[in-house]
């Protein structure tokens, strides 16, 4: 199966918590279309308690498989990077998948223990995105499929309609 890998680094925002007893909250931002020099877990700017971190780099994996996922997301008229993170602290924070795919950016949301964001895509990964979906993709027409037709007088190894009293669950009473 045709792939590419993509090497995209994390940005993302930490706001400082609303009370006293909260952590604050980090979400990404951005993806960096390149991978940085930059350290991962390095705070880049901080204005007024707002803190901009790059959170480190991971692979992005294209499959041919995907393609028209892939096309959805880039016809959305928003083309975006989903970004699971897992942690809420900057310097301990797990960057578990970035895809392109927004199904599977949507599963991951279902799961409380991540932070699943939608951020905008790069004009050059759109450009690679694009690229490999022209490449790779093939149109899958949809078949309806049709019932066989059956002969009720043929004797075949089906099961039977009513079940005999040995094949039935025996429900007995409990004892109290």
């Amino acid at each position: 199966m045709p792939q590419t890998i993509l090497r995209l680094g994390v940005l993302a925002t930490r706001r400082p918590p609303v009370t006293r007893w909260g952590p604050g909250e980090l979400r990404a931002t951005g993806v960096l279309p390149h991978e940085p020099v930059t350290a991962p877990g390095t705070c880049i700017s901080a204005v007024d308690g707002v803190e901009t971190w790059y959170l480190g780099a991971r692979d992005m994996v294209l499959y041919s498989g995907d393609t028209g996922h892939h096309r959805d997301n880039l016809a959305s008229g928003r083309p975006s990077v989903w970004v699971v993170l897992r942690g809420d602290t900057p310097e301990a924070v797990e960057i578990v998948c970035l895809t392109v795919d927004p199904y599977e950016g949507e599963g991951f949301a279902s799961d409380l223990g991540l932070m699943v964001e939608a951020v905008p895509m790069p004009a050059s990964v759109v450009d690679t995105v694009a690229a490999f979906v022209a490449r790779h993709h093939v149109e899958m027409p949809f078949k309806k499929r049709q019932r066989q037709p059956v002969d009720p007088n043929a004797m075949t190894a089906r099961a039977p309609r009513i079940l005999q009293d040995a094949d039935k669950w025996v429900n007995t009473p409990r004892k109290r």
